[in-house]
C-alpha cells in the first residue's frame, strides 16, 4: 500500500489528507513510479481551493521525480531502474507511488538530481515555453516578472538575463527584493510600498517594457497592461491574486496595439516530440549554468498542508519540493 492525497472536495488545506491505495500494476503505455521528490505549484492550490473545478475524487499534484518499478505492456524506452521526471500530470504526484503514461515522462540527466529534477520540470518547462515561444526574448529585449523571487520568477529571471535581456522584476518583501537582485534581476521594485508602473516608466525612460510575465492575475493585470511599450505582449499565465475578471479589446488598441495572451503548458507540450524537446532545452540550460535551481524549502509529503499554507501566504521563496 502506498499514501496518496486523494481530494475528495475543494477547499481549504485541512481537505489534504492521505489515504492508502493499492498502485497495482502498469497496464499497456503506462509505468509504476515510486517517487523520489514532488514538486508542488500554485496551481494546486487553485485545484484545491475550487477555483479550477475539477472532477472529484481526483489525486492532486503535477510534477515529481522518481524510480520507474515497472513497465507497462508496448512501453519502449523505459526500463526498471530508470531515474524519470514529469511535469504535465495527470493530477497525482502527492503520493509515495503512481501509475502514469509512459509518454508523460522523460529521462533525468546524470548530472540533475532528484530534488532538482522534481521542481524542474512544471516550472522550468514553464519558463521555457514563455521564453522561447510565447515570446521569443533576446538581446536589447527588457522585459517585466512579477514574483520575481518565486519558483516560476527567478528560472524566468536567470534564463531572460542569459539570453541577453534587462530584467526588472516585482516583490513583496525587502527579503525578497534582495533575493531576486542575487538571481538575476537588474531592478526589483517592492510592489507593495511602490507603484511599479511609475517606476518602470522611470527605468524605461517612458517607454515601457517590450514583454510582462504576469503570473499574479487580478492585483497586477491593469498596471501590467500600463508597464507595456507599443506593440508590446501582454502574457498572463498564473492567477496567484485571484483571476482576471475583464479585458476589452479596445483597451489593448488604446494602450498601443499591444498584444494579449493566456498560454498554458498543456498546450505547448501535447506530443511526446514537444515534451522530448521542451525538456531537452530546460535541461541543457541548467547543465550550462544559465539556469539554476533554486529550493527555498522542503517538506515532508505529511505536511503538505502546511506547505499550501505557506504558499498561499506567500511566506515562500524559489520552489518548494515534498519528500515522500
Amino acid at each position: 500500500m502506498a499514501k496518496t492525497i486523494i481530494l475528495e472536495r475543494q477547499g481549504g488545506p485541512e481537505v489534504l489528507e492521505f489515504a492508502n491505495v493499492d498502485v497495482g500494476e502498469p497496464g499497456a503505455g503506462m509505468l509504476r513510479l515510486r517517487h523520489t521528490a514532488i514538486g508542488i505549484n500554485f496551481i494546486e492550490v487553485y485545484q484545491r481551493n475550487g477555483l479550477y473545478p475539477m472532477e472529484l475524487p481526483s489525486g492532486l499534484g503535477q510534477e515529481a521525480s522518481g524510480i520507474v518499478e515497472a513497465v507497462g505492456p508496448g512501453v519502449t524506452g523505459f526500463k526498471a531502474g530508470d531515474r524519470v521526471a514529469y511535469g504535465n500530470g495527470p493530477p497525482g504526484a502527492y503520493s509515495e507511488e503512481r501509475l502514469i503514461p509512459a509518454d508523460k515522462v522523460v529521462p533525468i540527466p546524470d548530472e540533475i538530481d532528484d530534488r532538482s529534477a522534481a521542481c524542474l520540470m512544471l516550472k522550468g518547462m514553464t519558463a521555457q515555453y514563455l521564453l522561447h515561444r510565447t515570446y521569443a526574448v533576446g538581446p536589447g529585449d527588457t522585459v517585466l516578472i512579477h514574483a520575481a523571487a518565486g519558483g516560476v520568477g527567478t528560472l524566468l529571471t536567470q534564463w531572460a538575463k542569459h539570453l541577453g535581456a534587462t530584467v526588472i522584476g516585482t516583490a513583496g518583501s525587502d527579503e525578497k527584493v534582495a533575493y531576486a537582485l542575487a538571481h538575476g534581476c537588474d531592478h526589483v521594485i517592492p510592489y507593495r510600498r511602490e507603484n511599479f508602473v511609475v517606476q518602470v516608466q522611470e527605468l524605461t525612460g517612458g517607454e515601457g517594457v517590450n514583454v510582462v510575465y504576469d503570473g499574479v492575475g487580478k492585483a497586477t493585470f491593469e498596471g501590467s497592461l500600463d508597464c507595456l511599450r507599443r506593440l508590446g505582449m501582454m502574457v498572463s499565465f498564473g492567477n496567484a491574486s485571484g483571476a482576471v475578471e475583464s479585458l476589452k479589446p479596445l483597451d489593448l488598441a488604446r494602450r498601443g496595439s499591444l498584444f494579449f495572451t493566456r498560454p498554458s503548458l498543456p498546450h505547448y507540450i501535447a506530443t511526446p516530440e514537444e515534451l522530448r524537446a521542451t525538456a531537452d532545452s530546460l535541461f541543457a540550460a541548467v547543465l550550462a549554468g544559465a539556469v539554476k535551481v533554486e529550493i527555498g524549502q522542503t517538506y515532508p509529503l505529511a505536511e503538505v498542508a502546511q506547505a499550501h499554507r505557506d504558499l498561499e501566504s506567500r511566506q515562500t521563496r524559489g520552489a518548494t519540493v515534498l519528500m515522500p
